[in-house]
């Protein structure tokens, strides 16, 4: 046994790269036997991961999946890119491609965002250093599920989308200026200022579609083939993290992550009941939500939670998009770590803007400060944030449009 032991390590010590292999044998062991000794608890946890991708995840996203498709695939991404690129390069440092991935992000949320990133890598759209950097900052939840199932749904409280949505996207957009001076010297082509052109964008899309030339039908049943198979695969990652959490809170893990959170945050003055959310929230974001929404704390520490779960995206999301990127070289390790940093900023955005956002509520939308049904307010709130969306997409394109012309009189006269 000893020699057997003392084999083993000599082996580990001669090949590090073993390592990583052998945890995840012990670990896919040590989750079979788990399935024979608690079949109970697993099937729970597989039919929670199951209704919440089929009532929430397959219907919201399937259509945006489809979509994106058909637009990569109509050489719409080449159109926007050339639109976008006064904007995107001089802001975020990415070609004008990323901005087709951004509205799809904001709108559609992730992993999509992760999916189109591919795609553009796979079609040399874009380089490895700004594949990774535009995975980071399109990686946003979707303004649905924050206002109407978070903020509606869970909390009772329209009002509060506009901190939870509105930090969430902040925080990232910061985090997309700041990657902007991270590795700059990588880009996919020179920037020419005075390239702007409504017409070549136009000339280059309709060349993509000759170039192609597919039938109506075959994109339509390629899309949503596609659509299906990569949803099949997210479904399958929601149903293993959800039984992940039902086998780890069964088995005291849970408690004992929610333990080491409070040593670090009991002393800030935040609630050791919230705790077991924000530990369930690590690893899927649905879950950990609806834990912190049904805690007896202050709403405050309510929806710090929820934006920090929100802003880390959960295990369940980042495995998404790992098998996304797969099939690229694009690195993850920059996403992970900026996935912690969009959780404390979010978290600290949203302990600076709460009682604004309340405010700025009530002042958009007066009439929901004494309702006590929230349909209507929910889809005023939703309109509302779309013409917050079109005003920010003018401001930025403004601003670009600024940068370019302010570049091109610095190239004419050096």
């Amino acid at each position: 046994m000893n020699y057997l032991r003392v084999h083993l390590f000599r082996q580990i010590n001669r090949n590090k790269q073993d390592i990583p292999g052998l945890v995840w044998t012990i670990l896919a062991i040590f989750f079979i036997l788990t399935m024979v000794y608690q079949p109970a608890v697993v099937f729970q946890g597989a039919a929670e991961g199951l209704k919440v991708w089929w009532e929430i995840i397959f219907p919201s996203l399937l259509p945006f999946f489809v979509a994106s498709d058909l637009l990569m695939k109509l050489g719409f991404v080449h159109f926007i890119g050339i639109l976008l690129e006064p904007v995107m390069r001089p802001l975020f440092n990415v070609p004008g491609s990323g901005g087709f991935v951004l509205v799809m992000g904001l709108v559609g949320g992730s992993p999509i965002n992760a999916l189109l990133t591919a795609q553009l890598r796979e079609k040399q759209l874009c380089t490895k250093k700004e594949a990774e950097r535009l995975l980071c900052f399109t990686n946003f939840c979707t303004p649905l599920f924050m206002i109407s199932a978070v903020a509606v749904g869970m909390l009772g409280r329209p009002e509060l989308g506009f901190v939870i949505a509105g930090t969430h996207y902040l925080a990232n957009l910061i985090i997309g200026l700041g990657l902007r001076f991270y590795y700059t010297g990588d880009v996919v082509s020179n920037y020419n200022p005075g390239s702007f052109s409504v017409k070549k964008a136009l000339v280059t899309m309709l060349r993509h579609q000759r170039k192609e030339k597919q039938t109506i039908g075959r994109l339509l049943n390629d899309a949503v083939s596609s659509s299906v198979r990569k949803l099949l695969n997210i479904g399958g990652f929601i149903i293993l993290f959800a039984v992940i959490i039902r086998i780890f809170a069964e088995a005291g893990i849970i408690d004992l992550i929610a333990v080491a959170f409070a040593a670090i945050l009991v002393p800030l003055g935040f609630a050791a009941e919230i705790m077991p959310s924000v530990a369930s929230g690590l690893f899927e974001t649905t879950i950990g939500s609806t834990m912190a929404s049904q805690t007896a704390v202050s709403d405050l520490q309510i929806i710090i939670a929820i934006g920090f779960i929100l802003g880390w995206s959960g295990l369940s999301i980042h495995a998404q998009v790992a098998s996304m990127v797969a099939g690229t070289d694009v690195g993850l390790r920059l996403f992970f770590i900026t996935r912690i940093i969009h959780a404390f900023l979010v978290a600290g955005l949203t302990w600076l803007f709460y009682p604004s956002g309340q405010q700025v509520f009530y002042w958009v939308l007066p009439a929901a400060a004494s309702t006590t049904t929230y349909a209507f307010s929910t889809q005023r709130l939703i309109f509302s944030f779309f013409l917050i969306g079109c005003c920010l997409l003018f401001i930025l394109t403004c601003l670009g449009f600024i940068l370019r012309q302010a570049q091109s009189k610095y190239y004419r006269n050096p």
